[in-house]
Protein backbone atom coordinates (compact mmCIF):
# COMPACT_ATOMS: atom_id res chain seq x y z
CA UNK A 1 0.00 0.00 0.00
CA UNK A 2 2.70 2.26 0.61
CA UNK A 3 4.05 2.18 -2.69
CA UNK A 4 0.68 2.78 -3.90
CA UNK A 5 0.44 6.32 -1.95
CA UNK A 6 4.12 7.11 -3.31
CA UNK A 7 3.45 6.28 -6.67
CA UNK A 8 0.15 7.89 -6.76
CA UNK A 9 1.42 10.99 -5.59
CA UNK A 10 4.23 10.92 -8.15
CA UNK A 11 1.77 10.00 -10.61
CA UNK A 12 -0.49 12.94 -10.25
CA UNK A 13 2.62 15.41 -10.03
CA UNK A 14 3.93 14.38 -12.99
CA UNK A 15 0.83 14.52 -14.67
CA UNK A 16 0.83 18.29 -13.23
CA UNK A 17 4.36 18.86 -14.52
CA UNK A 18 3.92 18.02 -18.04
CA UNK A 19 0.24 19.24 -18.32
CA UNK A 20 1.51 23.09 -17.26
CA UNK A 21 5.29 23.11 -16.92
CA UNK A 22 7.12 21.31 -19.96
CA UNK A 23 4.09 22.18 -21.96
CA UNK A 24 5.70 23.80 -25.21
CA UNK A 25 9.11 22.54 -23.89
CA UNK A 26 9.10 18.97 -25.16
CA UNK A 27 8.55 17.84 -28.41
CA UNK A 28 5.26 16.36 -29.37
CA UNK A 29 7.14 12.93 -29.68
CA UNK A 30 8.34 13.46 -25.82
CA UNK A 31 5.34 14.73 -24.66
CA UNK A 32 3.31 12.12 -26.11
CA UNK A 33 5.82 9.87 -24.48
CA UNK A 34 5.68 11.55 -20.91
CA UNK A 35 2.13 11.35 -20.77
CA UNK A 36 2.33 7.33 -21.64
CA UNK A 37 4.64 7.20 -18.40
CA UNK A 38 1.83 8.99 -16.66
CA UNK A 39 -0.67 7.09 -18.13
CA UNK A 40 1.03 3.14 -17.13
CA UNK A 41 2.21 4.90 -13.94
CA UNK A 42 -1.89 5.43 -12.89
CA UNK A 43 -2.83 2.37 -14.02
CA UNK A 44 -0.30 0.21 -12.55
CA UNK A 45 -0.54 1.81 -9.31
CA UNK A 46 -4.31 1.06 -8.79
CA UNK A 47 -3.55 -2.81 -9.34
CA UNK A 48 -1.04 -2.58 -7.20
CA UNK A 49 -3.10 -0.82 -4.73
CA UNK A 50 -6.12 -3.48 -5.18
CA UNK A 51 -3.32 -5.98 -4.58
CA UNK A 52 -2.88 -4.60 -1.19
CA UNK A 53 -6.30 -4.28 -0.64
CA UNK A 54 -6.85 -8.20 -1.55
CA UNK A 55 -4.32 -9.18 0.88
CA UNK A 56 -3.68 -12.65 0.17
CA UNK A 57 -0.65 -14.37 1.12
CA UNK A 58 -0.60 -16.09 -2.34
CA UNK A 59 2.95 -16.10 -4.41
CA UNK A 60 1.55 -15.15 -7.52
CA UNK A 61 -0.49 -12.37 -6.33
CA UNK A 62 2.87 -10.87 -4.53
CA UNK A 63 4.76 -11.80 -7.42
CA UNK A 64 2.18 -9.94 -9.53
CA UNK A 65 2.96 -6.81 -7.61
CA UNK A 66 6.66 -7.09 -7.40
CA UNK A 67 6.51 -7.40 -11.12
CA UNK A 68 4.22 -4.12 -11.35
CA UNK A 69 6.20 -2.34 -9.26
CA UNK A 70 9.19 -3.51 -11.38
CA UNK A 71 7.57 -2.55 -14.78
CA UNK A 72 6.37 0.87 -13.22
CA UNK A 73 9.92 1.93 -12.24
CA UNK A 74 11.76 0.73 -15.48
CA UNK A 75 9.00 1.58 -17.51
CA UNK A 76 7.75 4.96 -16.29
CA UNK A 77 10.99 6.04 -15.08
CA UNK A 78 13.07 5.21 -18.17
CA UNK A 79 10.25 7.47 -20.58
CA UNK A 80 10.42 10.06 -17.57
CA UNK A 81 14.12 10.19 -17.99
CA UNK A 82 14.63 10.12 -21.42
CA UNK A 83 11.77 13.05 -21.42
CA UNK A 84 13.63 14.82 -19.16
CA UNK A 85 17.01 14.91 -20.62
CA UNK A 86 16.35 15.79 -23.77
CA UNK A 87 15.62 19.27 -22.54
CA UNK A 88 19.16 19.89 -22.12
CA UNK A 89 19.76 18.38 -25.74
CA UNK A 90 22.09 15.28 -23.99
CA UNK A 91 19.48 12.29 -23.91
CA UNK A 92 19.97 9.70 -21.76
CA UNK A 93 20.14 6.87 -24.45
CA UNK A 94 21.01 4.48 -22.24
CA UNK A 95 17.54 4.49 -20.34
CA UNK A 96 16.16 3.18 -23.56
CA UNK A 97 16.74 -0.44 -23.27
CA UNK A 98 14.97 -0.06 -19.42
CA UNK A 99 12.13 0.76 -21.00
CA UNK A 100 10.83 -2.48 -23.07
CA UNK A 101 12.12 -4.40 -20.26
CA UNK A 102 9.61 -2.13 -17.63
CA UNK A 103 6.71 -3.42 -20.53
CA UNK A 104 7.82 -7.41 -20.28
CA UNK A 105 7.66 -6.85 -16.45
CA UNK A 106 3.98 -5.46 -16.69
CA UNK A 107 3.41 -8.44 -19.16
CA UNK A 108 4.60 -10.74 -16.68
CA UNK A 109 2.74 -9.50 -13.85
CA UNK A 110 -0.83 -9.76 -15.48
CA UNK A 111 0.54 -13.11 -16.24
CA UNK A 112 1.01 -13.92 -12.12
CA UNK A 113 -2.43 -12.12 -11.72
CA UNK A 114 -4.20 -14.46 -14.28
CA UNK A 115 -2.80 -17.61 -12.48
CA UNK A 116 -3.73 -16.28 -9.49
CA UNK A 117 -7.35 -15.42 -10.82
CA UNK A 118 -7.51 -19.37 -12.54
CA UNK A 119 -5.91 -21.12 -8.99
CA UNK A 120 -8.60 -18.67 -7.04
CA UNK A 121 -12.26 -19.29 -9.03
CA UNK A 122 -15.21 -19.07 -6.99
Amino acid sequence: MVFSAVSGICAVALGALGAHQLKGMLSPEMMDAFKTGVYYQFFHTLAVMVIAVINDENKSLKRSASFFIAGTVLFSGSIYGLALSSLSGNIWKWLGPLTPLGGLCFMAGWLFLLFYALKNKS
